[in-house]
């Protein structure tokens, strides 16, 4: 019998970022279970395409010099026009990193806004979610507290809360707001007067090292003098000293 021809990936799965935001993580205590929670920036990416069958969105996030696994800080939704459903991460649940710092709200109140703009009356499609997916109790509770803030009703389907699912009945019924005291997005201007104040305080900071040099520099100088001095008084007195027990002796 003749082999079933592979499935190809979509098209669209292969697309780059074309639109970047700059993201600010506010500083936060340190915690217990993720550890230190420090001021960072990231970088907000998303892309976009719309086809009459269905609709398209892709959210990262990336931070400088950190690598993370691929489906780590990605979010994509879905929407298919055809049976008026919205789908969000399908395949995998949002995981972000670094962890507990408002990154999984900010990303899903994302989706719900771009969703809401033209698909909110659109049923959001069930997702599983399994025990595999949270690293341990602390994790899935604040999994299961970020899904629920955003309008998600999330059920355990046994006693032991191996496996779950997670539902909102329509995009409508979705929230996109975040708590902005963790995660907040920098405009351009916002960007452009931050990178200014640092370049002039390096250049404040440039100055005052060099006049700390220069005042080094002449307080080292102004040393050498005065060591010369005393080293010349020390031996004038040793030879007024050496002069007079001489006269004391003749």
């Amino acid at each position: 019998h003749a082999e079933k021809p592979a499935q190809t990936e979509h098209a669209w799965l292969s697309l780059k970022p074309e639109h970047f935001q700059l993201l600010r993580l506010s500083a936060l205590p340190a915690d217990r279970e993720t550890g230190l929670r420090p001021l960072m920036f990231l970088s907000f990416e998303r892309v976009e395409r719309h086809s009459a069958e269905e609709s398209f969105l892709r959210l990262t996030l990336s931070l400088a010099d950190h690598s993370t696994h691929k489906e780590i800080n990605i979010l994509e939704v879905w929407a298919d026009h055809q049976r008026k459903e919205v789908r969000i991460n399908p395949e995998l649940p949002l995981r972000t990193e670094p962890s507990n710092c408002g990154l999984g709200r900010f990303m899903l109140a994302q989706a719900a806004g771009w969703a809401q703009k033209r698909w909110s009356h659109y049923t959001l499609v069930n997702q599983a979610l399994l025990v595999k997916h949270a690293s341990n109790d602390a994790a899935r509770l604040r999994r299961d507290h970020a899904l629920q803030a955003q309008g998600f009703t999330v059920a355990y389907e046994d006693a032991v809360q191996m496996r779950a699912s997670c539902s909102a009945g329509r995009v409508s019924e979705l929230h996109d707001d975040w708590n902005e005291k963790k995660v907040s997005i920098i405009s351009t201007l916002d960007t452009a007067v931050m990178l200014h104040k640092a370049d002039q305080s390096l250049s404040e900071q440039s100055t005052q090292i060099k006049l700390y040099h220069d005042q080094v520099q002449q307080l080292k100088s102004e040393d050498s003098t005065l060591r010369f001095t005393i080293s010349m008084l020390i031996v004038f007195a040793i030879f007024q000293a050496a002069l007079l027990i001489w006269i004391a002796t003749r």
